[in-house]
């Protein structure tokens, strides 16, 4: 048997691929290999379609410039900006074959339209008017603020209705229409926790009457529908440590005008010992019972004495005074008539009984003198709101 080699030893020479039969002349390469497609780099996906860039090329850029002249056009904050911007950015993305040639077009529209609008805003007044509102617009909402932050002598109009716990206020020109002037204030104290709203209402009734009889001695200069009015701290605020309470002349009907404020900052010497004299007369009127002596003889009865006290004392006080050459008529005629009207008062304030007291009440009354003229003769304000205090 003849001698069969092991091939498994022989090297074989690999067979040569066969190559493509030739295509026609002129015709494109039949078959063979593709050239490589375009990609990025090692790891990174292979790019295909419309956005695919040969390995190496840089991406197409939009110009800055021309994004700014865009952006001034709209924001108009310096409107010939972005015509500048526009105006360089053009020639840039020409040289640079960059993006943003509408951008830059649109900036240079818009800032031009701004330009236009701000000579014609100059030349007319118009731009002027609108730059006043939007001041004034910024200055109201500076007003706005916490009714407890409110300082003595600040007008305000509330948000609403007048309310224990308004919080939001605006701050006013006390010559314009308001609801109320604040005449001061103080913090609560001797309480280690939360007292409750009635103890606090108490000792604010009596702490801003006091407060508010010093802002405002010239009573008649406030009208006959703003009263005493205060801002308390609720629980919640009194947890976070508030313990302020806003006194007030305030109303909740129509609003007034100017200010109410008439204290020794505002009154002389001669004004001041007047008020502090007489003022005295109508606060003890406004305390008269609501229960008329047939009900409650004995209160009726010590509230005419009270009233008698405070005749006698103003008498004795004008008296002791030297007066200005121009009012001392008029302050020597007043103290005669409540020397006068001391005698009804106490024959009102001594009478046996309900009836006897009935029969001296109206002498009494109608005995109260008018204090108009001496007012006016100290420069006072002398015409009296609707009210008791419309007597002395």
């Amino acid at each position: 048997m003849p001698f069969a080699p092991d091939r498994s030893t022989v090297p074989v020479e690999p067979t040569p691929p066969t190559p493509p039969p030739p295509s026609p002349q002129g015709g494109p390469q039949q078959g063979g290999w593709p050239a490589p497609g375009p990609y990025t780099s090692p790891g990174m996906p292979y790019l295909t379609g419309p956005n695919a860039v040969p390995y190496g090329q840089p991406r197409r850029t939009t110009n800055g410039l021309a994004v700014g002249s865009l952006v001034s056009g709209i924001v108009c904050c310096l409107p010939p900006l972005g015509l500048i911007l526009g105006l360089v950015a053009l020639p840039q993305i020409k040289k640079r074959d960059q993006a943003g040639q509408g951008l830059a077009i649109a900036g240079m529209i818009l800032s031009a339209l701004s330009c236009l609008l701000l000579v014609i805003g100059l030349a007319t007044g118009g731009f002027s008017s609108a730059w006043s509102g939007f001041k004034k617009g910024l200055d109201e909402a500076s007003r706005s603020q916490s009714a407890f932050s409110l300082k003595t002598g600040q007008c305000f109009s509330a948000d609403g209705d007048l309310e224990e716990y308004t919080t939001d206020v605006t701050v006013v020109d006390c010559a314009r229409p308001h609801e109320g002037e604040v005449t001061g204030g103080f913090k609560v104290t001797g309480f280690a926790k939360w007292p409750g709203e009635d103890a606090i209402d108490k000792i604010a009734e009596k702490r801003c009457e006091a407060v508010n009889a010093m802002y405002a001695m010239d009573t008649w200069a406030v009208p006959g529908d703003v009263w005493l009015f205060y801002y308390l701290p609720s629980s919640q605020s009194w947890r976070a440590g508030d313990r302020t309470v806003t006194c007030t002349f305030a109303t909740e009907k129509r609003s007034f005008s100017g200010s109410v404020r008439s204290d020794a900052s505002t009154l002389d010497a001669h004004q001041q010992h007047f008020l502090k004299t007489v003022n005295p007369i109508e606060t003890v009127m406004y305390r008269e019972p609501d229960d008329g002596p047939d009900e409650d003889f004995a209160a009726n009865k010590a509230w005419a004495m009270e009233l008698l006290s405070t005749f006698d004392a103003a008498y004795t006080e004008l008296g002791k005074h030297s007066w200005p050459a121009g009012s001392t008529a008029a302050v020597t005629t007043l103290r005669k008539e409540l020397g006068a009207s001391s005698k009804q008062w106490l024959e009102l304030a001594t009478a046996a009984d309900a009836a006897a007291y009935w029969e001296a009440y109206d002498e009494a009354w109608e005995s109260v003198p008018d204090s108009a003229a001496a007012r006016t003769a100290l420069g006072l304000t002398g015409t009296a709101p609707e009210g008791p205090s419309t007597s002395a």
